[in-house]
């Protein structure tokens, strides 16, 4: 096998793309990854979920400092900031674990390309002039911002996620377009940093995948924070400073310095030649493949936010596992219903599976149980009481069918439930299993208990 001859090559070194190349090396193939970037890791670890995490933390600690030190016997005179301090962390961040994750390619072997690839034929591309084949290609290109077309992005007004990382000062008012993860969170570190922001949203609700009473109860808390939150509202335009949108005949305004648009995300699939491949797409511009992940063409995959299903970074690391395992000759399993979503403001909302809405709007029996970290030891110690966790589970059967958790760090708290309902298990088993003392996970313990009105610390 000659030097630009592989094994496998992956196009694309985020989450997705990454780790189906690092677990093909553990597998024994010769594995190149091709990556425009000049730091590997995509969006999530460069301007996406990993700096987006560094300011949410670091905004968290100003807030506590701020408005909650107080209260816990600490004096702190006029907190301040400083931006380019506070964004020199976020940097050092990423370059920490965009340098780990090329050590890790150094270490596995894998050849690291840097370029733009494109297919010349099903087996070939082109990097940079550079001509390479496999017998197996997988595009994980990954995904990018959604522009308004009649709004497009201009980076220094109009932004998207990946410039409102970067902002050299606090906006005095930040309107964001889309109260999605993306929207909440960065609306959520500028709102701390001194912002006026307002979140316009077109639904009914922000946060439209979780059920009504989480997004009730979380609108409450963001609103308390300072954030406004406009639902059924469509944005028409931005000119001279204002934002315009209507609800209805209501027509709406508001003044703003910098617009955060946050509408969603399409995959990115520009460039990479596949009419020469001969890779079809779907009428969302996603590349079809099968349940294998497999496209139309023999040998070529796509994983990740460039094929159906939700646009996470970790299920692009699991369909790369399972891509990986499948091309080797192994067995491999993903399990796309049970995909957690987070949204990482404070608190946090994380969902799995069904929601108690959703089921009943398709008509399933369901049994809900639910408990409030107002009742729990370690939330109320830690000052975190906002929020509650809820399970749905069968009526009959009392298997987990979703679960969704409204509270401080509540993505740590639902792996749990994804554990249990990974192996068919029920709210009993969730509500038995010896949960320590005193940890904000006893809420989940006390809301599978509460499913069959057993819950020990609740009425």
């Amino acid at each position: 096998m000659s030097d630009s001859s592989f094994d496998l090559i992956v196009i694309g070194a985020g989450p997705g793309g990454y780790v189906c190349a690092f677990r093909a090396a553990q597998l024994g193939m010769k594995v190149a990854l091709v990556e425009k970037r000049s730091a590997l890791g995509g969006t999530c670890l460069n301007v996406g979920c990993i700096p987006s995490k560094a300011l949410l933390h670091s905004s968290e600690h100003f807030a506590f400092l701020r408005d909650h030190a107080a209260d816990h016997g600490i004096t702190a005179e006029k907190p301040a900031i400083d931006i380019a301090k506070l964004m020199a962390k976020k940097d050092a961040v990423v370059a920490k674990l965009t340098g780990g994750v090329a050590q890790l390619a150094k270490a596995r072997k894998v050849t690291v390309i840097t370029g733009e690839a494109k297919f010349t034929s099903a087996k070939e591309l082109t990097v940079g002039g550079q001509s390479i084949t496999a017998d197996h290609i997988v595009i994980a290109t990954g995904s990018a911002p959604v522009e308004l077309p009649f709004m497009p992005f201009d980076g220094e007004i109009v932004v998207s996620s990946d410039h409102a990382i970067g902002f050299d000062a606090v906006p005095e008012k930040l309107v964001v377009v889309g109260g999605g993860a993306i929207g909440l969170e960065l609306g959520s570190v500028w709102a701390r940093l001194g912002a006026d922001v307002t979140v316009v949203e077109f639904l009914p609700q922000i946060a439209g995948a979780s059920d009504k009473d989480i997004v009730r109860n979380f609108t409450r808390i963001l609103k308390k924070q300072g954030l406004k939150i406009e639902v059924d509202a469509k944005v028409t335009g931005f000119k001279d400073g204002l934002l315009t949108a209507e609800r209805g005949t209501e027509k709406l305004s508001f003044p703003a310095d910098k617009v955060l648009v946050s509408v969603g995300r399409r995959p990115f699939t520009e460039g990479l030649g596949l009419e020469a491949a001969g890779v079809e797409m779907d009428e969302k511009s996603r590349i079809k493949v099968n349940a294998k992940l497999k496209t139309n063409v023999d040998g070529i995959y796509a994983i990740g936010d460039v094929v159906a299903g939700p646009m996470l970074a970790h299920k692009a690391e699991e369909d790369g596992v399972a891509v990986a395992e499948w091309i080797a000759g192994h067995a491999s399993h993903i399990n796309w219903d049970l995909v957690p979503a987070i949204i990482y403001t404070d608190p946090e909302v994380a969902t799995v599976g069904l929601g108690e809405d959703a089921a009943k709007a398709a008509g399933r029996k369901v049994k809900v149980g639910k408990f409030n970290f107002a009742a729990n030891g370690r939330a109320i110690a830690a000052d975190v009481t906002d929020g509650f966790v809820k399970i749905i589970a069968n009526a009959e059967t009392d298997k987990i069918l979703g679960a969704q958790i409204l509270a401080h760090n509540a993505g740590e708290l639902i792996s749990e439930v994804v554990t249990h309902m990974e192996y068919g298990g029920s709210a009993e088993d969730l509500g038995r299993t010896i949960h320590a003392h005193p940890t904000m996970s006893e809420a989940v313990k006390e809301a599978g208990l509460a499913v069959s009105k057993s819950a020990i610390h609740a009425l």
